[in-house]
């Protein structure tokens, strides 16, 4: 039986599409960055067929694999999720290779963390969640190399889960603890009721500094009951502490902000909670968005000038000195400098055959 395809134009009429012409549809290649129809074939890679868009002015193959990379979208997608569980990079590079026979480097696989954690960092900064009126903070110890011990702070909503802001520190002082609670107030969009920490002493100046008396500050531990518990938190802790323990260590400090930045992205938007019944905090905290996997974030449309900026390599440009000739020839020429002559002595060498009134190394004063 023949397949047959009925459609309504535009004025109404019903028509019919044999075999033949929905053929020569589905033969038509589409942009996979803007979809449109209006491509034309530029050659073969490596055996691909590639396209050129008229619309958009980009190439494009007809594989999962984005802009300017080789490794396909899933592939990607898998690295990202693997790093973000706990996974170090020489598994995800031997992860790729038994599954595709690709051995990316290392620094391609840190290309496509920074690359996209930068971007789900980006499409969710925006984000406005509706939090309840208790957030819980805590600080834990995160180690650096050479050694260096830096203090990582947090404050989460107790009843969505919802990571408000991060921060990394030297040291833990009231202002530390200021900058914190103004971030997650940012974030949030209105400060809360109750915030609760354990017993250090920077957090109550801290509190009152940013919010004033309208919050009030309880001081807690893991221990206590529900309503003075930050076991909540202290949970966070472990699993950061699941992640980074295959780290070792970070290199630095910006090292560790880039990577805070994109866990905090990764646990509030991607993560599923067990506590939350399989959902994000995202999603307890009401807020509606359709980025929900790496695969997701992988396949978000990007804007060709952008995706082109990221490819270019900036070029050091020296600039040389505009020298006229004209000027040049018409300089003064000052004389050689001639180092003045002492006076009043003549030297000689050692063995008397020359003298000079320069004082020479080795010769001695006759006169």
């Amino acid at each position: 039986m023949s397949e047959q395809v009925r459609f309504v134009s535009n004025r109404g009429h019903d028509h019919e599409i044999g075999p033949a012409m929905l053929d020569l549809a589905k033969s038509f290649v589409a942009c996979k960055h803007c979809g449109s129809v209006d491509v034309v074939k530029i050659g073969f890679q490596a055996g691909t067929q590639r396209y050129l868009c008229h619309d958009c002015n980009r190439k494009f193959k007809l594989d999962t694999s984005p802009f300017h990379m080789k490794s396909s979208a899933p592939d990607i997608a898998g690295a990202l999720a693997m790093y973000y569980t706990g996974s170090s990079i020489t598994d995800i590079r031997n992860h790729i290779k038994q599954q595709t026979g690709y051995y990316p480097s290392k620094s391609v696989v840190f290309g496509w963390i920074e690359k996209y954690t930068e971007s789900a960092a980006q499409h969710f900064a925006k984000a406005k969640p509706k939090v309840g009126e208790t957030w819980i903070a805590d600080e834990t110890m995160i180690d650096l190399d050479k050694g260096v011990k830096v203090w990582f702070w947090d404050i989460i909503d107790a009843k969505t889960r919802f990571l408000l802001a991060s921060r990394v520190s030297l040291t833990r002082t009231t202002e530390d603890a200021k900058r914190l609670v103004q971030d997650a107030v940012k974030r949030a969009g209105k400060p809360p009721k109750v915030i609760l920490t354990d017993e250090m002493k920077a957090y109550p100046d801290g509190i009152f500094t940013a919010l004033g008396g309208y919050t009030e500050h309880l001081q807690g531990s893991p221990f206590k009951v529900a309503t003075e518990s930050t076991s909540r938190v202290e949970r966070f802790h472990e699993t950061l502490k699941e992640r980074t323990k295959v780290m070792k260590a970070f290199r630095d400090i910006d090292t560790l902000i880039e990577f805070a930045n994109g866990f905090l992205t990764y646990y509030n938007f991607l993560k599923p909670h067990e506590a939350l019944n399989g959902k994000t905090p995202a999603e307890k905290a009401k807020l509606r968005y359709d980025i929900k996997t790496w695969a997701d974030v992988v396949n978000m449309p990007v804007p060709l000038e952008v995706e082109r900026a990221r490819h270019i390599r900036p070029r050091l440009q020296l600039t040389q000195p505009k020298v006229s000739i004209e000027g040049a020839f018409k300089r003064k020429r000052t004389k050689p400098f001639q180092r003045a002559l002492p006076m009043g002595g003549v030297y000689s060498d050692r063995k008397g055959q020359r003298i000079s009134r320069k004082p020479h190394r080795g010769w001695r004063r006759i006169t």
